[in-house]
């Protein structure tokens, strides 16, 4: 399978490379030329557009930040989608498009829409767990869309992540990493309030961090807090647009439900604000 990829960021950049140091035959874009220097030592390619990138690929990963981003790199006239119409002659089964970035289960579903009418299969697969899961090849992908769809893609999503976890249609995947960050992000107003909580009380919060790191009540978000200080203004100042984004999009969901989320998004929204961040 020849891979294309686009978005080669914090996240996707090593993401890319594992594939590449995989000896898949991968092609690479960027609106910045900057951004593919990194990878002159490598066997990748790097195209002129995400069109060209497209013509050469069968897969063709996106990790761009947001909907805009996604729908820009394949809607546009020199896009994903052209490349992928311009090269259909001779394919012997349809292309793939694996949506890695975190955006809105519709955009998925609108764009997966448009895609089949081109034959092109579109999944989404956003991810969890950053550079040093990438690096360590234990990236989290949760996919949704046609199972043997998924399947296709499986051994080029293996050269970073374990597990990869199928959950259903086409935006599954994203309702999924929704709903993992909406909890993320309200763990971090119980941990920090805890921490808080404690120095009140006497109680080294450095200290409390390490029993509780090894307790019953440890959390993911309680070793970033943690590891930042004891305090979300690290975290805040590197995701809190992010997780403002994420706890957004998840609150849109469920009102369009017409379901009360109840605790969750309400510590989540006081995390948010914490940060200085309100929904």
């Amino acid at each position: 399978m020849r891979v294309g990829f686009i978005g080669l960021g914090s996240q996707g950049g090593p993401m890319a490379r594992r594939i590449v140091e995989a000896g898949y035959r991968t092609t690479l874009w960027a609106r910045r030329a900057a951004s593919t220097e990194p990878y002159a030592d490598t066997a990748a390619k790097i195209a002129d557009s995400p069109a060209a990138l497209a013509a050469d690929s069968d897969l063709v990963c996106l990790c761009v930040v947001g909907d805009a981003d996604v729908r820009d790199v394949l809607e546009r006239a020199d896009g994903v989608l052209a490349g992928f119409a311009a090269s259909a002659a001779g394919r012997e089964t349809p292309p793939v498009i694996a949506i890695h970035s975190t955006v809105h289960p519709d955009t998925c579903r609108d764009l997966a829409e448009i895609a089949a009418t081109r034959g092109i299969s579109l999944i989404d697969a956003p991810v969890s767990g950053g550079a040093p899961a990438v690096e360590a090849g234990r990236l989290l992908v949760m996919a949704g869309g046609d199972e043997g769809t998924v399947a296709r893609c499986l051994p080029v999503f293996e050269t970073y992540a374990n597990p990869v976890v199928h959950l259903g249609d086409v935006g599954a995947g994203q309702t999924t990493k929704l709903l993992n960050n909406l909890l993320f992000t309200a763990h971090m107003a119980t941990a920090v309030g805890t921490l808080e909580l404690g120095s009140r009380l006497g109680v080294s919060p450095a200290r409390l961090g390490e029993v509780i790191g090894n307790g019953s009540g440890n959390s993911f978000a309680l070793g970033r807090i943690l590891a930042a200080g004891g305090t979300l203004d690290q975290i805040a100042a590197h995701a809190g647009d992010l997780l403002r984004k994420d706890v957004r999009l998840i609150g849109e969901l469920a009102a369009a439900a017409d379901i009360t989320p109840g605790v969750v998004l309400d510590t989540a929204d006081a995390t948010l604000g914490l940060m200085g961040k309100p929904r």
